[in-house]
């Protein structure tokens, strides 16, 4: 019992490395107290209905269109099985390199951990503003964060609720789905 309480806590605290010791105290208690789930229906009580890969491209693409639109196109935005478990990411942000004549063209591929299927589009929202800014900025440094930011004001408190999120999925399972 106590193996399998380490192992949860420091499987919650890979989730969590970037925040400090305090905060994630509070996420462990929130988590043992069993109000985890509880709060975070209340704070997001519904689903996206963008479950078609046709769906995600285009809601992607008015996002690209608002805020990014000099930006390289984008030519595929999927769902993957894949990436959560081998990346242990969210999403990826890739380039395909296609022969086209003579010619190299690299094309934009955006894919999405096959677990956003079934989330709050707030989370959605911001994988995707996350993974469109790699458009302009490859590495997470200032100029990528105030991006993310700009497409998605609140990306901060999103990213963290659905590192809270993964946490109480780990530990209880789905809420949403």
């Amino acid at each position: 019992m106590v193996i399998d309480s380490f192992m949860s806590q420091s499987k919650i605290l890979n989730y969590l490395s970037g925040y400090s010791p305090q905060v994630q105290q509070q996420v462990l208690a929130l988590l043992d107290s069993h109000k985890s789930g509880a709060w975070l229906l209340k704070k997001y009580p519904q689903v996206h209905e963008l479950v078609s890969e046709r769906a995600l491209y285009d809601y992607a693409q008015g996002i690209k269109n608002q805020y990014m639109r000099s930006s390289p196109p984008i030519s595929k935005v999927i769902y993957d099985d894949k990436i959560h478990i081998i990346n242990n990411a969210l999403g990826l942000h890739t380039y395909v390199f296609r022969v086209q004549g003579a010619k190299l063209k690299k094309k934009n591929e955006i894919r999405i951990s096959s677990l956003f299927r079934k989330v709050p589009e707030p989370f959605l929202r911001m994988i995707l503003a996350h993974e469109l800014a790699h458009l302009r900025e490859k590495e997470h440094n200032k100029a990528f964060y105030k991006l993310c930011c700009h497409m998605e004001p609140e990306y901060h408190q999103l990213e963290f609720d659905l590192r809270l999120y993964l946490c109480h999925r780990d530990r209880f399972g789905v809420l949403w789905g």
